[in-house]
């Protein structure tokens, strides 16, 4: 009698052993421990992928912009669905300070004209046409009152229906489309752009401050900044190349 494993303990009769018997069963094992470790492997979360986009939305010369998470659970508890898509997962702001000179800002000031800009992120690790369309109205419902609002996604569906039917919604509703590279975070990309909104819709943004504690935190860490006319105040850290690429190996986003 010959043993092929060992766990389970399996036994052939010696005249009935032969390589090709031994072959399949190995590939059978194999496949079995394939799922086993696949099932075992803990999948990385939405709020994984935040310090890609805090990363990207920071060196992006579209944006420059300085990013905060609001976290869902530190909003005030409601009546179940009165919150429902009302919170962005990240909020970023641009300031001038860099980009334009100090007799420009204040002539601004005078002219109550502001270079800031504020964005609003959605994101979902996956999108096709599976949710798309509710990934698309909850960018619209939570991103809409600010200058530009995406829908940020790691895999995209590559189905060229897919993209025709983002551009549609995209021409029809204004939210934009950013494409997530876990290789190399610096070529994310806009695939489509967001209409860009001259107003701030400070309802709902006076909302999202009475709702979230973490929304509220920055919106003061914005006013704190202009005061000073310089960033001091700590929104997401932005991870250096290097750690970035460390965070992505150790989470498995890149996997």
């Amino acid at each position: 009698m010959v043993q092929t494993s060992e766990r389970p303990a399996q036994f052939f009769l010696r005249k009935l052993y032969q390589k090709a018997d031994i072959e399949k069963l190995q590939k059978q094992k194999d496949i079995e421990q394939s799922k086993i470790e696949k099932k075992e492997t803990k999948k990385f979360s939405e709020r994984d992928l935040h310090p890609i986009v805090v990363a990207y939305a920071n060196i992006d010369t579209h944006f420059k912009a300085n990013v905060k998470t609001i976290f869902h659970e530190n909003s005030s508890k409601t009546t179940k669905g009165q919150n429902e898509w009302l919170h962005p997962d990240l909020v970023g702001v641009y300031f001038p300070f860099k980009d334009y000179s100090v007799e420009t800002r204040e002539i601004q000031d005078y002219l109550r004209i502001s270079s800031i800009k504020l964005y609003s992120f959605e994101l979902k690790i996956n999108l096709n046409f599976s949710n798309l369309r509710q990934s698309y109205f909850q960018a619209v419902s939570n991103s809409s009152w600010a200058n530009e609002g995406y829908l940020v996604t790691l895999n995209l569906d590559d189905d060229p229906t897919l993209k025709d039917e983002i551009r549609r919604l995209n021409n029809a509703f204004g939210i934009g489309l950013i494409k997530l590279n876990a290789d190399n975070v610096y070529e994310s990309e806009i695939v489509f752009p967001s209409r860009i909104n001259q107003e701030i819709d400070w309802d709902t943004v006076n909302r999202l401050a009475n709702e979230n504690a973490d929304f509220n935190d920055f919106l003061k860490l914005i006013t704190e900044d202009c005061k000073l006319g310089k960033i001091k105040s700590q929104y997401d850290k932005v991870l250096k190349p290097e750690e970035l690429i460390d965070y992505i190996d150790k989470k498995g986003i890149n996997k």
